[in-house]
């Protein structure tokens, strides 16, 4: 790991370094008139003290300078990512996925997107990709090792019957989808290992369990996970907390990715066994080759920290206008100095 200090907005330095130009001016001058006193043997004025403010001035603006121009530690570090395996995490969209186990509860969507971030950082190594699932599969990122830029997709490109299924039926999800992504170019060629996360509820059209494994184990295999969302007195909660009266849990969705699991060779988990789930993914990728893609940077702001610098020749600009320091109290308005006595 590599740290520097940089600057995240240099230019913004060059506004405050143009008020440095008249005290630089003001310096100029009162330099010529220390030398003209002095070749006049003339005492200087009581008010010797405007270099200390000038100098303070300046102080103050290079201090505020610099911290405009936002200086920050940055943490540099390479990241090492597998050539030879991939992860495509297929989120199910459908509209069964809005339930939940109360009007103000995580639908099963919301828990399946937050599950979907933990299993990919489970995997930091392997590039991920993200697709939807109703009737079809369709992508919104292809495999990359770029974990913010998967978080990101999850949060603003997957979304409820977005995009929507192509067939409008009361129930819209078909887990046969599934077969067509061997064939679809989500995967790179050279990706040897391949996995595909399935987030759903199970809730789905019939199936064909064995024509879905076929396709998955063609050449190169492709091996599933699931995860399950579904609980059994979920509903979908409309405007005002009124559930809507069209939508049943289906107790079978347990089962069918069981059946499902069973004929890919894979395991089926509950959004309550992430941690076993994130174990298994890890073991379906093993270990393979690794390169370096180029470096991630963390940055550490320290332009706060260099403006509170500024108090410290603030203070002196203070003390050489002639301000009372702490515990002292300057003469009051209208005071008079009273002769002492002999």
């Amino acid at each position: 790991m590599l740290a520097s200090l940089v600057l995240l907005t240099p230019t913004a330095a060059l506004v405050g370094l143009a008020a440095v130009l008249p005290l630089a001016a003001f310096f100029l001058a009162e330099r010529r008139v220390s030398q003209v006193r002095h070749l006049l043997t003339l005492r200087p004025p009581r008010g010797g003290a405007d270099l200390t403010l000038a100098g303070s001035l300046v102080a103050v603006v290079l201090v505020l300078a610099l911290a405009a121009a936002q200086p920050a530690w940055a943490d540099r570090s390479a990241q090492s990512v597998r050539t030879d395996a991939q992860a495509l995490f297929v989120v199910d969209t459908s509209a069964s996925m809005l339930a939940s186990s109360g009007a103000s509860g995580k639908t099963r969507l919301e828990r399946a997107k937050a599950a979907a971030k933990q299993l990919r950082a489970a995997i930091p190594e392997i590039p991920a990709g993200v697709a939807t699932l109703t009737d079809r599969v369709l992508p919104n990122l292809l495999p990359v090792p770029d974990v913010p830029a998967f978080d990101s997709t999850l949060t603003r490109a997957v979304a409820i019957n977005e995009p929507p299924p192509r067939e409008l039926n009361p129930r819209a999800t078909s887990l046969s989808a599934l077969a067509s992504i061997p064939v679809a170019g989500y995967f790179d060629k050279a990706a040897e290992r391949r996995v595909v996360v399935l987030l759903t509820d199970g809730e789905t059209n019939p199936i064909a369990p064995a024509s879905i494994a076929r396709a998955l184990h063609a050449s190169p295999r492709t091996d599933l996970v699931t995860v399950q969302f579904w609980h059994k007195g979920e509903a979908i909660y409309g405007p005002g907390g009124k559930t809507d009266p069209n939508y049943r849990p289906d107790a079978s969705s347990k089962a069918q990715l069981a059946s499902l699991a069973a004929a890919t060779g894979g395991k089926a988990f509950g959004e309550r066994s992430l941690g076993p789930a994130s174990r298994d993914l890890r073991s379906l990728f093993g270990k393979g080759p690794t390169h370096s893609v180029g470096k991630t940077q963390r940055t550490h702001p320290l332009g706060p920290f260099v403006a509170l610098l500024a108090l410290i020749p603030l203070a002196l600009v203070f003390r050489a206008r002639g301000f009372p320091g702490p515990g002292r109290s300057g003469p009051g308005p209208g005071s008079r100095s009273v002769p002492r006595s002999p």
